[in-house]
């Protein structure tokens, strides 16, 4: 099996999710989610290909909390691929806070 990840870092360093603008505000950091405003069709088109590849995933406690609340969620999430991946797929977590995901 391969690991792909996918990283969301600024030109200047900062690591961020792809939330809107109050996802984690942690820190003292302000713009929450700031890569959203960014996403263009090529973009989004790159990470259904991405999302759509995967055998499963891996998440951090963090990561795990924010999407745990959207699997299963979607009406039908066979319109939408990274929605697909994530309902179908094995999910693995790392963490040593999380008592019962």
């Amino acid at each position: 099996m391969r690991l792909t990840t996918t990283t969301n870092v600024s030109v200047d360093g900062v690591m961020q999710g792809l939330g809107g603008p109050d996802e984690d505000r942690s820190g003292g950091f302000d713009r929450g989610g700031w890569a959203i405003p960014l996403l263009d069709t090529e973009t989004g088109d790159y990470l259904n290909q991405v999302y759509g590849r995967a055998a499963a995933f891996l998440f951090g406690r963090r990561t795990y909390e924010i999407f745990a609340g959207y699997w299963g969620a979607m009406a039908d999430p066979t319109t939408n691929p990274i929605a697909a991946a994530l309902n179908s797929r094995l999910k693995y977590l790392v963490s040593t806070t999380l008592g019962d995901p």
